[in-house]
């Protein structure tokens, strides 16, 4: 199952911060959010996944934004997952729409 997310992306100055602060629009992954066309690659991305088949997939700026990160830093599946639950601006890109530090993925290991 597929769960699309029917919001528009979250504007940098609407997201939330826990200490009311607000991103910098200047941030490498803010600048590299804003490049992407997520939503162009959303309809094709949710095509893949059936509802009768395991567990619900992450929207597709999640999934291969976390993907981008890890690659991009050279990380393991258990970091990255810990280097978004603790920035801001990963989460930013992800699509998220405030801080949460609650891990929104899963590692795999």
């Amino acid at each position: 199952m597929y769960r699309k997310i029917e919001n528009p992306p979250t504007p940098i100055e609407k997201f939330e911060l826990p200490f009311e602060g607000q991103l910098a629009e200047d941030n490498r992954w803010v600048i590299m959010a804003n490049l992407i066309p997520w939503s162009e690659f959303e309809d094709e991305y949710a095509q893949q996944f059936r509802i009768e088949m395991g567990a619900p997939a992450k929207s597709f700026r999640t999934a291969i934004g976390a993907l981008i990160i890890k690659e991009r830093l050279g990380l393991s599946d258990r970091e990255t997952v810990e280097q978004i639950r603790e920035n801001p601006y990963l989460q930013y890109f992800i699509g998220l729409n405030k801080y949460s530090n609650e891990a929104p993925l899963k590692h795999r290991c």
